[in-house]
């Protein structure tokens, strides 16, 4: 496997919170001025590269992939998509997780889904279903993920102790997203149910 291509993609599983050089030699058992070295051309590549939607930012140590300024139109556009579209299953099973297990980091999501998730967040707090509450005092800090007061009118819930239980046999090994999902899938139904 190409060098660059190692380095780019931990960068790209990392998402908003990002990835220190320290990390990343780590992940890699490349030495520190080797990583450095393939982010400059990462960075110079994106930059010269007018096809490229990426640009590679970084705060210190921590690099981190974005969108570049141009595209800012496009991406507003596609994170403020009205609550009248439904949620995505995709949406749908990250919002499953965090009601079920806040506060929880984007790591501990992807985890349980074993698929990345910083999209999905994004709409969901666009959308205002979700928030951050506060960041996880561990290297790297990232941000940890509740619900919001919008995430129980969208469900029709007074509080967060009305969701349905999940199977108590279940252990930490054994969850995933589909889990969460069916749950809370549940709980929509019923919702719906007592509308009609």
């Amino acid at each position: 496997m190409d060098n660059q291509a190692q380095i780019e993609g931990l960068l790209f599983i990392s998402g908003d919170e990002g990835i220190s050089v320290a990390e990343l030699a780590s992940a890699t058992g490349f030495m520190k001025p080797a990583v450095l070295e393939i982010l400059n051309q990462l960075a110079s590549q994106y930059a010269s590269n007018e096809k490229s939607a990426l640009t590679l930012l970084h705060s210190g140590e921590t690099y981190r992939l974005a969108t570049k300024a141009a595209l800012a139109p496009v991406m507003k556009r596609y994170f403020e998509t009205p609550l009248t579209v439904p949620l995505t299953p995709a949406i749908l099973e990250v919002l499953a997780i965090i009601a079920y297990k806040q506060p929880i980091t984007r790591i501990e999501i992807d985890e349980i889904r074993g698929v990345q998730s910083s999209g999905s967040i994004q709409k969901l707090i666009m959308r205002g279903l979700i928030e951050a509450k506060g960041r996880l005092e561990v290297p790297g800090r990232p941000y940890q993920y509740a619900t919001t007061a919008a995430f129980l009118d969208y469900f029709g819930l007074d509080s967060l102790e009305q969701l349905p239980p999940l199977d108590d046999e279940l252990d930490e090994a054994s969850l995933d997203g589909d889990i969460f999902l069916r749950a809370l899938q549940s709980r929509q139904a019923m919702n719906e149910e007592s509308e009609d």
